[in-house]
């Protein structure tokens, strides 16, 4: 099944698998995505039952990414723990400034740390990939500190070489879009409010309902922009009434669409062009 890859990525796979075998016991904080649930899975086939998955759930986590999560560690068969992480109740994470991810990150990993300790588990691992090392993460700063294992970026597998190996092992999660945290959709700057979380989560969940994968609802105050893939274009226009009154039905006066794209990263553009004005 895995004969076919490149040798490059069998040799980081061993070695993946050799800094696996040697942590003993982890908790892996779990989210569902490409990334952790190839991380998972290796996990749980080298050390067995000596596997953890924590999935965090609070207003900022997309619920359906939650739905998601539970059910893969289920069909991984890998034991789980729910928690409860409190971000919004961190005034350094709601102020909702450049460095929001560490906060965010600071909470989750400190809570994950603790249940290792109690359950003497050896360590904390998530699914950071050699790729995340060289973009704009302030959360990493959060996982040194707290002593967070990066099997993937240790093993310096990418983005890439994870969805291939993810494919080979029959992972659904291989060609799974990446996802981030509701926070995600406000400028930096605005606040983050729990209802404009709870009201940003079931507008991408309506919209997603329409077969549109990749969307994301961007807060700006009294205006919704909508953010999906070019080729979803159609879709949103045919539905667009549906979409437009459900969105003002969420409170939402203006709705609009981005005509550029779906972009990974998009809100960070407002943060460079801030920091160029100075």
């Amino acid at each position: 099944m895995l004969k076919d890859l490149p040798n490059s990525i069998k040799n980081k796979l061993n070695n993946l698998e050799k800094i696996i075998r040697s942590m003993r016991s982890v908790i892996v904080a779990y989210s569902g995505g490409t990334d952790s649930t190839l991380l998972l899975k290796i996990c749980k086939d080298i050390l067995q039952n000596k596997v953890l998955a924590v999935i965090a759930k609070s207003e900022t986590y997309p619920q359906r990414e939650i739905r998601y999560a539970i059910a893969m560690a289920k069909k991984l068969k890998v034991p789980f723990l729910l928690i409860e992480t409190e971000e919004l109740k961190n005034k350094n994470f709601v102020m909702n400034n450049q460095d929001r991810c560490y906060w965010c990150k600071r909470e989750l990993f400190s809570k994950i740390q603790e249940i290792a300790r109690e359950n003497k588990i050896s360590f904390v691992a998530d699914g950071t990939n050699y790729d995340d090392l060289l973009d704009f993460r302030p959360g990493l700063k959060a996982g040194e500190q707290l002593n967070i294992r990066r099997p993937l970026a240790e093993a310096q597998l990418t983005k890439n070489e994870i969805r291939q190996i993810s494919k080979r092992l029959k992972l659904p999660t291989w060609d799974k879009p990446s996802f981030a945290c509701l926070a995600s959709r406000f400028p930096y700057g605005k606040r983050i409010g729990r209802s404009e979380l709870i009201k940003i989560n079931a507008i991408e969940e309506y919209i997603m309902k329409f077969e549109i994968k990749q969307v994301r609802v961007r807060h700006f105050g009294e205006i919704a922009k909508i953010d999906v893939l070019k080729e979803d274009f159609k879709k949103v226009i045919k539905h667009r009434e549906k979409i437009l009154a459900y969105c003002k039905k969420m409170g939402y006066i203006f709705v609009v669409l981005d005509i550029e794209g779906y972009k990974t990263g998009s809100m960070n553009r407002l943060l460079e062009q801030n920091i160029r004005s100075r």
